[in-house]
Order: C-alpha cells, then sequence, then structure tokens
C-alpha cells in the first residue's frame, strides 16, 4: 500500500509540477474559466430580468455554478492532454516499466487534476467574491457544492485518461473535449431548465449534467435540494469511467 501512495502521489507531483513551471499548459485552464464567467455573468446580467427566472442570490451567483462545473470537467480533460502527451513523448512506457501497481497510474493522475482544477476554483471563487456574488447557502451547502465539482473533475479526467489510454497520442484531444463540450453546453447554461423550450429543453431534461447544475445552483442558494441523487449520479459516472479508465490501461500495457 504504502509503495500504491508513493507512485500515486510521485506521478500527481510531477504532473503538477510540470504544469505549474510552463505558462503555456497554466494559462489555459485559469484563463478560460475567468472569460467564461466574465462574458456570461456580466454579458448576460439582464437575464435575471425576464419572467419567470427566479434565482434569489442573482445572475453572477447562477453562472458562477456552471462555470465551476464547466472549469472542474474541462480542469480534467486538460490533464487527459497531458497523459496522451506522455505516450507521445515515452514517458509512460518508462513509466510502466518503473511501477508495479498499474492502477496508482490513474490515481496519479486523478491526483493530479484535482490539485490543478483546486487552483483554478480558488482563483474563480476569489473573482466571483470580488464581483459582488451572493451566496444564500450556508457552509454545508457550499462544501457540497464544491464536492460536486470535484467529482466531476475527476469524472471528466477518467474519461479523458481512457480515451488517451487507447488512442496515445494528442491528436486524440478533440474526442476528449468534445463530448464534455457538448455535455456542457446542452445543459441549462444561461437559464432555468423551465425557460428552456423544443429540442433543447427534451435534451437538457435527460442530461446527468442538468441535475448537477440544478443541485448546484440550490447549494449556492441555500434551497432544498436533492443532494443524495446528485452525489448518487456523479458517483455513479465516476465509477463508470473509472471501469473505462482501467480497460484503457489494459491495452495500453498490451500495446506496449
Amino acid at each position: 500500500m504504502r509503495e500504491f501512495n508513493s507512485a500515486a502521489f510521485g506521478l500527481a507531483w510531477r504532473v503538477i509540477y510540470k504544469i505549474f513551471r510552463n505558462p503555456a499548459l497554466l494559462a489555459p485552464q485559469l484563463v478560460f474559466p475567468l472569460f467564461f464567467f466574465t462574458a456570461f455573468a456580466g454579458g448576460l446580467s439582464r437575464v435575471d430580468n425576464l419572467p419567470g427566472f427566479d434565482f434569489p442570490p442573482g445572475y453572477t451567483a447562477f453562472q458562477f455554478v456552471f462555470v465551476l462545473l464547466q472549469s472542474a470537467a474541462f480542469g480534467g480533460v486538460f490533464t487527459g492532454f497531458g497523459i496522451a502527451s506522455d505516450f507521445e513523448y515515452g514517458f509512460t512506457k518508462r513509466l510502466f516499466l518503473a511501477s508495479p501497481y498499474r492502477g496508482a497510474i490513474v490515481v496519479g493522475y486523478a491526483l493530479a487534476a484535482i490539485g490543478r482544477w483546486a487552483v483554478t476554483a480558488a482563483l474563480l471563487t476569489v473573482v466571483a467574491v470580488a464581483a459582488g456574488m451572493n451566496v444564500g447557502g450556508d457552509g454545508v451547502d457550499v462544501v457540497a457544492l464544491y464536492t460536486v465539482a470535484l467529482l466531476v473533475n475527476v469524472t471528466a479526467l477518467l474519461w479523458a485518461c481512457g480515451v488517451a489510454m487507447r488512442l496515445r497520442t494528442l491528436q486524440a484531444g478533440p474526442v476528449m473535449q468534445m463530448p464534455t463540450f457538448l455535455a456542457l453546453f446542452l445543459a441549462p447554461v444561461y437559464v432555468p431548465l423551465d425557460l428552456l423550450e423544443g429540442w433543447l429543453h427534451a435534451v437538457a431534461t435527460v442530461n446527468p449534467l442538468t441535475l448537477l447544475l440544478e443541485s448546484g445552483r440550490d447549494f449556492i442558494a441555500g434551497r432544498p435540494a436533492d443532494a443524495a441523487t446528485a452525489f448518487g449520479v456523479t458517483a455513479a459516472l465516476a465509477a463508470a469511467f473509472a471501469f473505462w479508465a482501467l480497460r484503457g490501461l489494459r491495452r495500453a500495457e498490451a500495446a506496449g
């Protein structure tokens, strides 16, 4: 167990160190969420005057929840890009030879994804509070919101990891990113689900991220939330994609 933990934390530290000493790798994970938050919360602030829009904390908090989950998902996907890069440059082959516990490789990358997203989440939170975001929930609600976002981060990493392990090239980037992007933006991003119409409402209704978004917004507003279902859905997604990632790991081992 000690060797497993050492391998996982060692890999996580290498990935995080590599990211934070390279501005080209660090900038996207910090700039994109801040850009989206500024564009949505600022440029669309009049949306909270629409009939039927009922969110007491205001539009800034409404959009903060989406951007927080978006940053978590993209943080996992960006870490997946790093996994693909490690394959292209031969680091993963050396990692396979050095680590007798192959599961520690997936755990190490997951810890790295959490570490890099934690910095983004902290910066995004500071900016949102400075912009006057209202928080109606108590400490338990806030912890629940960030826990859901953390699970989204891990789930996105496991998805991207499975893709990277199977394709083992940076050209797999769009395969990792596009489904994540579509899942995020086919949810109620700009207005509540009840205000969506047509096919977008139909798709958002069955999109599991809709439940996570609405639960997160209930948390930040201090309203009753279906926390058990939200955590159950994220845990189920994480478990499914953990299986996907470990199967990809076996394929990568078989490919040499």
